[in-house]
């Protein structure tokens, strides 16, 4: 698999194909195995996130500790906001879903993480619904994010607890914006521009979940995080051209989670997981767990 973005993007300019062709082929050489094989992969794990995103669109999920759950239901059903009925808004209750179905020990796809798993789902499936996009299209997309991630993993890290949320969240947005400018019909140096917008948009994210669970504010920054992505789509479809490279983005990204406060990287032991408040909450929803 590819270790630069920008190679990538190359290659599939100068053979004038898809970066999913690319990304599909490398992986099948890769593996020994054939292109069929690793789609049928990928449909299984497409189904698997829109299970997900339909499981916790009911709004009757909670986790253990009763932080999460509802929560993508009122977007779904609750009064209108100034998005109601756009695109923008069901793709936030999509990233909700799957983080909440998530929290409660539900099934999901880890992509690029559990705690960033929301994003590429809510981005894909939303766009695709929005669009009327087949399944083909979208499992040439899920290639695409493989790519990206396959970098990020690379040159920086997909680990909050090595990278801060950066890691996560972060890598999951600049995997579905990359993805779904692919998907939307982009160019592979649109896919790059796309990716590298994103993820310039959550440089220095930390990783602070309330009592060192996934759950707070970590459901609510795959919403954030999937509004990132598609601002990062809408710029680079537009033609908007980020004018560092991608791969030095993601460079960044690694230097800054390795330079990073250990308090910010998973630990609880730093920003909102540190405020009077999350810590009591952390105190007693985590005493709620040990009684049950």
């Amino acid at each position: 698999m590819y270790k630069s973005l920008g190679d990538a993007i190359r290659d599939a300019e100068a053979q004038d194909i898809s970066l999913a062709r690319l990304a599909l082929e490398t992986e099948a050489s890769d593996q020994g195995r054939t292109v069929e094989d690793i789609r049928s992969a990928l449909l299984r794990a497409l189904n698997v996130m829109r299970g997900a995103v339909t499981q916790g669109m009911t709004g009757d999920l909670y986790s253990a500790s009763g932080l999460v759950g509802g929560d993508a239901a009122k977007l779904r059903t609750g009064p209108d906001g100034p998005l109601a009925g756009t695109p923008f808004r069901d793709i936030l209750a999509r990233a909700l879903a799957v983080q909440e179905v998530n929290a409660a020990m539900g099934v999901i796809v880890a992509a690029p993480t559990a705690g960033g798993a929301g994003v590429l789902p809510a981005v894909l499936t939303g766009l695709a619904a929005a669009r009327s996009i087949d399944d083909d299209t979208l499992v040439s997309a899920l290639a695409v994010a493989g790519l990206i991630g396959a970098v990020i993993a690379e040159r920086a890290s997909l680990s909050g607890a090595e990278g801060g949320c950066q890691a996560e969240t972060g890598a999951a947005a600049a995997m579905a914006a990359g993805a779904a400018t692919e998907m939307l019909g982009g160019t592979p140096s649109q896919v790059g521009h796309a990716t590298g917008l994103a993820m310039q948009g959550t440089l220095g994210l930390v990783c602070d979940p309330l009592g060192g669970l996934v759950e707070l504010p970590c459901v609510f920054r795959n919403a954030t995080g999937a509004a990132i992505a598609l601002a990062g789509i809408e710029l680079a479809m537009a033609g908007v051209e980020f004018k560092i490279p991608v791969d030095e983005v993601i460079d960044v990204m690694g230097e800054i989670g390795r330079s990073m406060d250990i308090r910010y990287r998973e630990t609880a032991g730093g920003g909102l997981a540190a405020t009077p408040t999350g810590r009591r909450l952390a105190k007693e929803r985590l005493v709620q767990i040990k009684t049950r």
